[in-house]
C-alpha cells in the first residue's frame, strides 16, 4: 500500500470521527530524536512505534505493533512475558512495511492491518498531546492519548522501558 493511501486513511479515520488534530509540515525525518526537534516538542510527547516479531511456539510467529512513549525504548522482555513468548526481536524492514502499510520511520500508532496485533504503553494513552509521523516523512499529526486509545483500540500493557 502506497503511503499516501495509509495518509489518507489516517486523515479519513480522524475526521469520520469527529476527532480533534493537528497536521504539522517539516522536513522529511524519521528519527524520533530529530523530528521531535523540528516539530518542536519534548520526545516524551511522541509516539515511537516499532513492528515486532513475537514467537509463541516454534511454528506460531505473531507480529505486534509496540507503540511506546519517544524517550524510551521497547521492552522486549515485558513484551515477551506479555505474549507468554519464546522470542521476541524486530521485525524485518520489508516485514515491518507490509504489515504498517508505511515505510520505516513514518510507522503510525494504527494497526491497519488485521496480521498486527497493537500493544501501546500506557505512558502513550496518559499524554495530552501525542506526536507521530503521519505515514510521510515530510508531515506528523496531534493528537490526545485518550482520543488515541479510543480510536486505535490498543491492548495496553507496559511495554517501555528507560533509555540509558
Amino acid at each position: 500500500m502506497p503511503e499516501h493511501d495509509t495518509y489518507q486513511r489516517l486523515i479519513t479515520l480522524f475526521d469520520t470521527t469527529g476527532t480533534p488534530y493537528r497536521l504539522i509540515d517539516h522536513a522529511p525525518e524519521g528519527s524520533t530524536e530529530s523530528v521531535c526537534a523540528l516539530r518542536g516538542h519534548p520526545t516524551s510527547e511522541a509516539a515511537k512505534c516499532i513492528v515486532l516479531r513475537v514467537k509463541t511456539d516454534k511454528k506460531t510467529t505473531r507480529h505486534v505493533l509496540a507503540v511506546v512513549p519517544g524517550d524510551r525504548r521497547v521492552d522486549l522482555d515485558a513484551v515477551r512475558t506479555l505474549f507468554d513468548a519464546r522470542y521476541v526481536g524486530f521485525s524485518d524492514a520489508a516485514t515491518a512495511e507490509r504489515l504498517a502499510h508505511a515505510v520505516p520511520g513514518t510507522v503510525l500508532p494504527f494497526a491497519f492491518d488485521p496480521d498486527l496485533e497493537l500493544v501501546a504503553d500506557p505512558a502513550v494513552i496518559a499524554r495530552p498531546q501525542l506526536y507521530f509521523n503521519a505515514a510521510r516523512l515530510d508531515r506528523s499529526a496531534v493528537i490526545s492519548g485518550e482520543d488515541y486509545a479510543r480510536l486505535a483500540v490498543p491492548r495496553v500493557a507496559p511495554i517501555a522501558e528507560t533509555v540509558t
